[in-house]
């Protein structure tokens, strides 16, 4: 059942599309529709599913923000070349851990019941998925990245935050090893976000 949980995430972490915030509300609703019926058409074979969401999502993502969030202080230690591989890579290892799941997509629901703004520069977007037996609350953390200009920096799946995730798996790792090292175990790594 987690499994599907994050499966709800990755239906819009593939979001660098700007929209304003009064926009986040019904543009997500819109978006998550979009992707609901390409996942419910068995006409389509799963790369095409796959091709169509990212068209539809690869947008509200700040992937270079949530980058750096993951990598934590490392980021600073780090030349621009390397800041600019870890970006691509670790946008690619979202975007595979999504494609992985898109197989265990079983008809679940996703409601959006509101936003929270903690911040003047903070929105929250929570939504819920809604599976035959239980339901998961699932927030979009959304930043404005310049004046009326909002995206999406991290997810929180039953209170836990994949940045926060990521970045003391990160922060674990290059403890007692360098982050040459990371790159090369990111590169190889399965599509495994379990």
């Amino acid at each position: 059942m987690f499994i599907r949980i994050i499966l709800s995430c990755f239906l819009i972490i593939n979001l660098s599309f700007a929209m304003s915030k009064d926009e986040i509300k019904s543009e997500m609703s819109n978006k998550i529709d979009k992707v609901l019926i390409i996942l419910k058409d068995s006409k389509l074979s799963n790369d095409k599913k796959t091709e169509e969401i990212v068209d539809i999502m690869d947008s509200l993502f700040d992937y270079k923000l949530m980058s750096r969030l993951s990598l934590g202080r490392t980021w600073s230690e780090i030349n621009d070349k390397q800041k600019n591989d870890f970006v691509k890579l670790f946008t690619k290892k979202l975007k595979d851990s999504y494609v992985d799941k898109l197989n265990l997509y079983t008809d679940e629901l996703v409601e959006i019941l509101g936003t929270e703004q903690p911040k003047s520069n903070r929105i929250i977007l929570k939504t819920q998925l809604i599976g035959k037996e239980d339901k998961y609350n699932i927030d979009y953390k959304f930043y404005e990245k310049e004046t009326n200009n909002w995206l999406i920096y991290d997810v929180n799946l039953l209170g836990v935050s994949i940045i926060q995730t990521f970045r003391q798996q990160f922060a674990g790792f290059l403890k007692d090893k360098t982050f040459k090292d990371l790159m090369a175990n990111l590169a190889t790594l399965p599509n495994n976000t379990k």
